[in-house]
């Protein structure tokens, strides 16, 4: 599949190849992605799908948005390089002018079918009882209140969908790393990501959630304060690993 040059928790799971064939179709379409980036690199990604009619409507979509819309976009700074490469390919350069329309995506969404559920509703039953690709429109597009139900979806392409929402904020991040009923895969993303775990608050919260794998969690013990890690020393909810490791640095910092 070609490389868009963007990176996400959502758009790596297309890019493995971890995704059901309706949501591909509903991707293809452009009405997936909340932003112009994760849109137009959905697409790119679809274009090369293994299933003829999807990187047909793939490039369908690409095909409707207006020549100047998509030339003043890849002349934004933010625009990777292999996404404006793509583009050349088809006979698009960047514009000299660049868009400053920043969160508009270049293929208009209809939102005429978006998920039958009550404004701002988060009850787990009826969010439960809609599909995938309506849990998915409504991690990414839906309230705060609803990520916040959706993060534990059993599904991982929904809880992964929440992680890429555009309206997600630092403070849903650290109550997320608190979680010890979600997924193992969105602990491990939000270890991973280099924003979120420049924050003390979600690197604390993740070595103290039992959920969080001891491989990811063990390289944030030395960034402790030496309160937390007083505390996780004898932590019985955290692996031992942690324990121990945590008094071997208090005893380390006492010789």
């Amino acid at each position: 599949m070609p490389d868009p040059g963007v990176h996400s928790p959502l758009i790596d799971f297309f890019r493995r190849g971890e995704v059901a064939r309706d949501v591909r179709e509903l991707a293809a379409r452009g009405a997936l992605a909340p932003g112009p980036h994760e849109q137009l690199a959905l697409l790119i990604i679809l274009t090369g799908d293994p299933d003829p009619a999807i990187g047909a409507t793939a490039n369908a979509a690409l095909d409707t948005i207006p020549t100047e819309s998509l030339a003043a976009f890849l002349a934004r700074p933010d625009v990777p390089p292999q996404m404006r490469e793509f583009f050349a390919a088809r006979g698009t350069q960047p514009a000299a002018v660049a868009a400053t329309d920043l969160d508009v995506p270049l293929v208009p969404v209809d939102d005429s079918d978006q998920p039958a559920v009550a404004e701002g509703s988060a009850e787990p039953k009826l969010l439960s009882a809609l599909s995938v690709t309506d849990r998915m429109k409504l991690a990414m597009k839906g309230t705060r209140e609803q990520r916040t139900a959706l993060i534990r979806d059993p599904n991982r392409l929904v809880s992964t969908a929440v992680l890429s929402s555009p309206k997600l904020t630092d403070s849903e991040i650290e109550a997320f790393a608190r979680m010890a009923n979600v997924g193992e895969e969105v602990l491990r993303i939000i270890s991973t990501n280099r924003r979120w775990i420049k924050n003390y608050s979600v690197i604390a919260a993740l070595v103290r959630n039992p959920k969080t794998p001891p491989a990811l969690s063990l390289r944030f013990v030395p960034r402790l304060v030496d309160k937390d890690i007083k505390g996780l020393s004898t932590d019985r909810n955290v692996p031992e690993i942690l324990r121990i490791t945590a008094r071997k640095i208090l005893t380390k910092s006492r010789t």
